[in-house]
Protein backbone atom coordinates (compact mmCIF):
# COMPACT_ATOMS: atom_id res chain seq x y z
CA UNK A 1 0.00 0.00 0.00
CA UNK A 2 1.56 3.38 -1.12
CA UNK A 3 0.69 6.15 1.27
CA UNK A 4 0.49 9.83 0.27
CA UNK A 5 4.51 11.57 0.81
CA UNK A 6 2.33 13.89 3.12
CA UNK A 7 -0.05 13.01 5.62
CA UNK A 8 -2.05 15.06 8.43
CA UNK A 9 -1.88 14.78 12.06
CA UNK A 10 -4.93 13.46 12.27
CA UNK A 11 -3.97 10.28 9.50
CA UNK A 12 -0.82 9.78 11.98
CA UNK A 13 -3.04 8.74 14.63
CA UNK A 14 -6.09 7.24 12.86
CA UNK A 15 -3.67 4.86 10.26
CA UNK A 16 -0.63 4.98 12.50
CA UNK A 17 -0.56 0.94 11.73
CA UNK A 18 -0.40 1.14 8.19
CA UNK A 19 1.88 4.43 8.35
CA UNK A 20 4.63 2.20 10.26
CA UNK A 21 4.16 0.08 8.03
CA UNK A 22 5.34 2.25 5.28
CA UNK A 23 7.97 3.93 7.15
CA UNK A 24 9.31 0.10 7.94
CA UNK A 25 9.47 -0.78 4.10
CA UNK A 26 11.63 2.87 3.23
CA UNK A 27 8.47 5.26 2.76
CA UNK A 28 9.32 8.74 4.61
CA UNK A 29 6.45 10.74 5.35
CA UNK A 30 5.66 15.07 6.11
CA UNK A 31 3.91 15.09 8.90
CA UNK A 32 1.53 18.36 8.63
CA UNK A 33 -0.72 20.13 11.00
CA UNK A 34 -3.54 22.62 9.86
CA UNK A 35 -1.61 22.52 6.26
CA UNK A 36 1.47 23.26 7.75
CA UNK A 37 4.67 21.13 7.70
CA UNK A 38 5.20 20.03 11.11
CA UNK A 39 8.22 17.31 11.08
CA UNK A 40 9.51 14.54 9.02
CA UNK A 41 8.56 10.60 9.33
CA UNK A 42 11.84 8.45 8.04
CA UNK A 43 13.22 5.06 8.40
CA UNK A 44 15.99 4.62 10.90
CA UNK A 45 16.83 1.18 9.07
CA UNK A 46 17.85 1.07 5.21
CA UNK A 47 17.05 -1.40 3.09
CA UNK A 48 19.76 -4.04 2.67
CA UNK A 49 21.75 -2.85 -0.72
CA UNK A 50 23.89 -5.55 -2.50
CA UNK A 51 27.74 -4.93 -3.33
CA UNK A 52 26.90 -4.08 -6.99
CA UNK A 53 24.51 -1.72 -5.89
CA UNK A 54 26.78 -0.21 -3.58
CA UNK A 55 29.61 -0.07 -5.95
CA UNK A 56 27.01 1.32 -9.36
CA UNK A 57 26.38 4.29 -6.23
CA UNK A 58 29.90 4.69 -5.50
CA UNK A 59 31.45 5.27 -8.66
CA UNK A 60 31.33 8.89 -8.70
CA UNK A 61 32.49 9.44 -5.48
CA UNK A 62 35.13 11.55 -4.53
CA UNK A 63 38.53 10.38 -4.28
CA UNK A 64 40.07 9.45 -0.31
CA UNK A 65 43.67 9.98 -0.14
CA UNK A 66 44.84 7.76 2.77
CA UNK A 67 48.00 9.35 4.02
CA UNK A 68 46.27 12.78 4.12
CA UNK A 69 42.83 11.78 5.55
CA UNK A 70 45.25 9.58 8.44
CA UNK A 71 46.92 13.23 8.67
CA UNK A 72 43.87 15.27 9.32
CA UNK A 73 43.02 12.79 11.64
CA UNK A 74 45.65 12.49 13.70
CA UNK A 75 46.01 16.24 13.72
CA UNK A 76 42.28 16.52 14.96
CA UNK A 77 43.13 13.95 17.63
CA UNK A 78 46.76 15.79 18.96
CA UNK A 79 44.51 18.89 19.56
CA UNK A 80 42.07 16.66 21.70
CA UNK A 81 45.00 15.03 23.65
CA UNK A 82 46.69 18.23 24.70
CA UNK A 83 46.36 19.65 27.69
CA UNK A 84 44.35 22.87 27.76
CA UNK A 85 46.12 24.57 30.77
CA UNK A 86 49.83 23.81 29.89
CA UNK A 87 51.20 27.55 28.28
Amino acid sequence: MTLPAEISQRDLRLRSKDIMDAVELGQSFTVTRGGRPMGQLIPLRRRFVSRTQFALASEHAATVHLEGFRASQDAALQVALDDPYAR
